[in-house]
């Protein structure tokens, strides 16, 4: 695929123009509101105008609407009311949790433009592939209405595809007998209306817009979709004028001996006469190079010579009509060649005369339309594939937007708990664990989503270590313990008393067997059970997820990791996901060279995940710091200077690094982070990107510019997480990159792999 050229500069000032008309409107329907609605949600009309405008120009204007957006509503709408107020943690949460809100948002229109982009793609291809086709071709909803003409079919009927779109196919296909010019039915109604191919009768014309006529045969298939219902039909049609005059020379002509063995030894048609008892009389260059038989070995013998077994009794029926004087034209079945593979073929039947007009045998004209079926057959995959892809789509799209409206209701009543219950500790305290819980759900969903984008465009990388793969599992376990909890599950665990050793990313395969684990909670009802167990196999390790829950559908077994599969309907089964976790786990595990396979009996009988990994070999010893997985806190400390003008972020994120036994300093922006450095010359530098003064990027190129600084780990903490980031803060000297909100595991293992470059003072 082509990449598309960016966008000239005019419009992005227009789509950035329209981001602020549009935040513009929204805060002034929120003045106009105001008296009813006090400080209660001041960003509530915000969201609309960011999805319009995500939708209308890209996720860079609608990030620029938002921030406009929340600086309006903070000064106007959220007390005190003329200042940002950000020092207040109820106005820094809901800062917060409206900017994520408007991240999700945008990301979800970004994801629908991309849809709306591979299905105008898959449309282009389909539009090529009947463009390409020589015969003309029509299709048509259930209701026989017009909706595509390629360029034969627009030559033969006279109509363009726009003036034709949405017409009754009557209107625009109007077909009659060339005998008697009377009206015949249209076959694609007729094969709407009995779900099979269908084709004209016999020398039938085809009455074009202007008026004129042109002879053609045809064939009328309808489409199916996946459940194999009827949507719409395909006309396939072309113009047989010619051959309808050459049929009519050859009748003509078949006394004259000389001029007939002349058409039928020079036509590249396969041209065979046989007598009434199926004898082949005459056999052409184009029956040899059809069916491979030489004229030597095929002349004398039945005609069942190059008729499937199963197909015997069709010659019966031919040779039947044939004695009736009756021609057979254009019929389509299958042939035998001589090395036993079949061939689609048209086939044209007529009665041979002698001079007293008595019928002493039959012509038969075959020709070989595979290329023409194998084409049919590709629309209809083509059709039946983007009515597939169309349909998930949606499911998908209304899927994410039901998980997302889950935790923020609870997010939003927690806050507004908060607020009322300053005298209440206890219920303050349980409002911020139901704040945390659902924080995480969202920051799960969205980290999934991102997987799976960077797995798609192949941008995953894998930090390889050896590790104990009972320590991962019991990381993931810890992880999704609450799930467990939530959902009243039981769970059994069966591992080894030893080590599993592997060569591993800890953090992916935790991901891999949390995703498990939570899969088997979420489809599992309260009081059942759920058991993990692992073993060695030899040269593998052996992990299997057991549960009684659900179970899964026989037919869904092998969809079951593709991307957006739903286990069960999103009205069955609240909180059922994405149907991107099993996906994420089938491509992790398979980065790590292993298999992951799943198993169920059937609806109500549980289900069974098994991963295969290889094992480490014997003589690579797993160090004290790999046994645990690279998961839990190094024993070293280390000097870190966080940098973040968000002052409560800075401050809990250095509370977070002293209680995991490292030495802590905070600065606030940019130039006090590099005065800072200097001063206290740490192994690591958590530094922000966005700050006053001077910005992560400048401060980072500053302190590299320092020979001291040499051996530093700068790891660039920030909300942007585009390649075009990364490439940014690579560029500037960072050593890693992380996304707010940080995965704490994650950091801790790039501080387990730097070593301390003095000893902590």
């Amino acid at each position: 695929m082509v990449a598309r050229p960016p966008d000239p500069w005019p419009s992005r000032l227009l789509s950035y123009g329209i981001a602020l008309a549009a935040i513009g409107v929204a805060v002034a329907v929120r003045s106009l509101v105001d008296r009813w609605l006090g400080d209660a949600v001041p960003y509530v009309t915000l969201y609309g105008a960011i999805a319009a405008t995500a939708w209308w120009g890209g996720w860079r204007p609608a990030g620029f609407a938002a921030l406009v957006g929340l600086y309006a509503c903070l000064l106007l709408f959220v007390p005190p009311r003329g200042e940002l107020g950000l020092h207040e943690p109820a106005n820094a949460i809901g800062a917060g949790t409206y900017l994520l809100t408007c991240a999700l948002i945008i990301g979800f229109a970004q994801t629908m433009r991309r849809a709306q982009r591979a299905a105008r793609e898959q449309g282009e291809i389909l539009r090529i592939t009947l463009a390409s086709i020589g015969d003309g071709v029509i299709t048509t909803d259930l209701r026989g209405r017009v909706g595509y003409l390629n360029d034969v079919a627009e030559r033969l009927t006279g109509w363009t595809r726009a003036e034709a779109a949405g017409l009754p196919l009557e209107r625009v296909f109007t077909v009659v007998s060339e005998a008697t010019h009377e009206p015949i039915e249209n076959p694609a109604l007729r094969a709407l209306r009995k779900g099979m191919i269908v084709g004209l009768a016999n020398h039938s014309l085809l009455i074009r817009r202007d008026g004129s006529e042109v002879a053609i045969d045809d064939t009328a298939s309808p489409i199916r979709d996946e459940r194999n219902q009827v949507t719409g039909c395909v006309l396939i049609f072309r113009d047989v004028a010619i051959r309808r005059q050459s049929e009519r020379q050859s009748a003509q002509e078949l006394a004259a001996a000389s001029l007939l063995a002349s058409i039928v030894t020079s036509s590249h048609d396969a041209i065979v006469s046989k007598s009434l008892d199926g004898i082949i009389l005459s056999w052409n260059q184009g029956a040899e190079h059809l069916f491979g038989w030489p004229a030597a070995q095929a002349v004398g013998r039945h005609i069942s010579l190059i008729i499937p077994p199963e197909r015997l009794s069709e010659e019966d029926e031919i040779l039947r009509r044939v004695r009736t004087g009756e021609r057979t034209d254009h019929f389509d079945t299958v042939r035998q060649h001589r090395d036993g593979h079949r061939l689609d073929v048209s086939l044209t039947i007529s009665p041979v005369r002698d001079a007293e007009g008595r019928i002493v045998g039959a012509s038969k004209i075959a020709r070989d339309i595979s290329a023409q079926k194998a084409a049919e057959e590709r629309i209809r995959q083509l059709m039946a594939e983007l009515q597939e892809a169309d349909r998930r789509k949606d499911e998908f799209l209304a899927t994410l937007a039901h998980e997302l409206r889950g935790p923020i209701a609870p997010l939003r009543n927690s806050l507004e708990i908060m607020k009322l219950a300053d005298g209440d500790p206890e219920l303050r305290r349980r409002s911020r664990a139901t704040m945390d819980r659902q924080l995480i759900q969202m920051q799960r969903l969205i980290d999934d989503l991102l997987d799976i984008a960077r797995i798609t465009r192949d941008k995953l990388e894998l930090r390889r270590q050896p590790l104990d793969l009972v320590q991962v599992i019991r990381h993931a376990l810890e992880s999704a313990r609450p799930l467990a909890e939530t959902a009243k599950v039981e769970t059994v665990l069966d591992l080894p008393g030893r080590p599993l050793p592997l060569h591993g990313d800890p953090i992916r395969l935790s991901q891999v067997f949390g995703n498990l684990l939570s899969n088997a909670y979420r489809y599992t009802d309260p009081g059942g059970r759920v058991a993990l167990s692992a073993w060695r196999e030899g040269e593998w390790i052996a992990v299997s997820v057991r549960d009684d829950g659900i179970g899964i559908e026989p037919e869904l077994l092998p969809r079951v990791f593709e991307m957006f599969t739903q286990l069960s309907s999103r009205w069955e089964r609240a909180g059922g996901g994405l149907g991107l976790g099993l996906a994420l786990v089938k491509r992790l595990v398979e980065m790590h060279d292993g298999s992951v396979t799943a198993y169920s009996e059937g609806p109500g009988q549980g289900s069974e995940f098994s991963v295969r990994l290889p094992a480490l070999v014997e003589s690579v010893a797993l160090s004290a710091g790999a046994t645990a997985a690279g998961l839990a806190l190094g024993a070293a400390r280390r000097r870190v200077l966080i940098v973040d003008d968000l002052q409560d972020s800075a401050e809990s994120l250095a509370v977070l690094l002293r209680l995991a036994g490292h030495e802590t300093h905070v600065a606030y922006d940019g130039a006090e982070a590099v005065e800072a450095a200097n001063e206290l010359r740490p192994d690591v530098v958590l530094l922000d990107l966005g700050m006053p003064q001077l910005s992560g990027l400048d401060a980072c190129r500053q302190i590299r510019a320092q020979p001291w600084a040499r051996d530093v780990l700068m790891i660039a903490v920030t909300g942007w997480g585009q390649d075009s980031d990364r490439q940014r803060s690579r560029d500037a000297g960072f050593d890693a990159h992380l996304v707010k909100p940080l995965d704490f595991a994650e950091l801790e293992q790039l501080l387990d792999e730097t070593p301390p470059s003095r000893p902590p003072r």
